[in-house]
């Protein structure tokens, strides 16, 4: 006995919500596959727009191929919002960085100030009383306390002028990708959840129509059109869902509230602590400073209070050295000293560490700022990163729908 236009079976009919709900469930799993993966592109790049996940055959995660336009939109508004840099770097004490470092710099300062010596003044130095060449170990002493600190004073005055945080940031995205999947997958994890099992329950509802409209229409392009518009509206009705509403709406005993802005306590804590742990930490922090496109000022900071430092370090020796190699060696030996103090001292920055990650305390600055962020202002931190690829994601589950909607045409034939 046949049912509907269509003379078919019941359980052809009762078949379709089912199997919608699977296709809502599968296009949304894929659509978040491919926002995600793969991190670099995959396939024949014959033609592709630049910025663009899809090529003539082949596609790259959406997120992997904007990492530089997302990351750049997030830590623009995190810069603005959450972290002030000279204010944290305000919180840096000069004299307890000095009194860390203090070991590590007076190894580095007896093992520059013997090699330049010997090598400058051999005979000299080798016969120098064990008195005078305690006086400048008594000088080390005393003046590198002094050098670091005011060397770090002024770090902090222009730490704007040696530390590009914008730079650092979206440079260390698009160098690994998977940086700014794993800011997106940690913090939105539930909803990443809830798009995958809404898919079922959405699916489920707009098949219940695609039974009743099959049941009295049962034209072929019936089954891959409504498994676009499967594909299409689960997607678009989870994002939705996610972001929507932006302020909570009291409905009777209901509160209705997009449901990423009502964990903003939450992501907060994990937006912090993955930037913090991935991106932005003290180690990356001092190598953009060494290494980063503003390093000649700050080596030129570096190199002036080290010529001060030193000629207060060799001062002592000044009438002896001089009467032993001239005005002009001492002069060339004063200046390998500071440039040798230059150079040495990054590579003993990572004794600092410790202290520094302690004292600008960035992660808890980071969440407590988020944490009291209007709900506006809060999704403004995530969402306009990928917000014009929604449209992008939506149509992505929309053509999965219609190639699975397709493949039961024979079902019914």
């Amino acid at each position: 006995m046949g049912y509907g236009v269509g003379d078919y079976p019941l359980w052809y009919y009762l078949i379709q919500p089912i199997i919608a709900g699977l296709v809502g469930y599968v296009t949304n799993v894929l659509a978040l596959e491919m926002t995600f993966r793969p991190i670099e592109f995959f396939g024949l790049e014959l033609f592709r727009i630049k910025n663009q996940p899809w090529g003539l055959f082949g596609w790259q995660g959406i997120i992997p191929t904007k990492a530089e336009k997302m990351a750049s939109v997030c830590f623009d508004l995190m810069t603005t919002k959450l972290l002030n840099i000279k204010e944290i770097f305000d919180r840096l004490d000069p004299s307890k960085f000095s009194e860390v470092m203090e070991d590590a710099l007076l190894l580095m300062l007896d093992s520059i100030v013997d090699e330049v010596a010997t090598e400058h003044m051999p005979k000299v130095w080798t016969n120098l009383p064990k008195e005078v060449k305690d006086e400048v170990v008594v000088a080390m002493n005393i003046e590198s306390e002094e050098f670091l600190r005011t060397f770090m004073e002024e770090v902090k005055i222009h730490v704007d002028d040696i530390l590009d945080i914008k730079e650092m940031t979206v440079s260390a995205c698009v160098r690994e990708k998977r940086l700014v999947n794993k800011i997106f997958q940690e913090c939105g994890e539930k909803e990443f959840r809830f798009i995958r099992r809404s898919g079922f329950y959405f699916g489920s509802l707009f098949g219940l129509v695609q039974m009743g409209v099959f049941w009295v229409y049962d034209a072929n392009w019936i089954l891959p059109l409504f498994g676009f518009l499967v594909g299409w509206a689960t997607n678009w009705l989870a994002l939705k869902v996610i972001f929507r509403p932006l302020n909570p709406h009291k409905i009777g005993p209901f509160t209705i509230h997009g449901i990423f802005l009502k964990r903003q306590q939450e992501v907060s804590e994990t937006f912090a602590r993955v930037n913090c742990v991935e991106i932005l930490h003290t180690k990356a922090i001092w190598e953009t400073i060494l290494t980063g496109p503003l390093s000649p000022n700050f080596y030129a900071m570096l190199r002036a209070h080290s010529i001060v430092f030193t000629e207060k370090l060799v001062g002592g020796l000044k009438p002896l050295a001089i009467t032993a190699m001239g005005s002009d060696q001492f002069s060339e030996m004063k200046e390998e000293i500071a440039l040798k103090i230059a150079r040495g001292l990054p590579e003993i920055m990572p004794h600092s560490y410790q202290y520094t990650t302690e004292a600008l305390d960035m992660e808890n600055t980071i969440r407590e700022k988020m944490q009291k962020l209007s709900y506006p202002e809060f999704e403004g931190v995530l969402h306009p990163a990928f917000e014009e690829d929604e449209i992008l994601l939506i149509f992505v589950g929309g053509v999965l729908g219609l190639c699975a909607g397709a493949a039961q045409v024979p079902l019914y034939l």
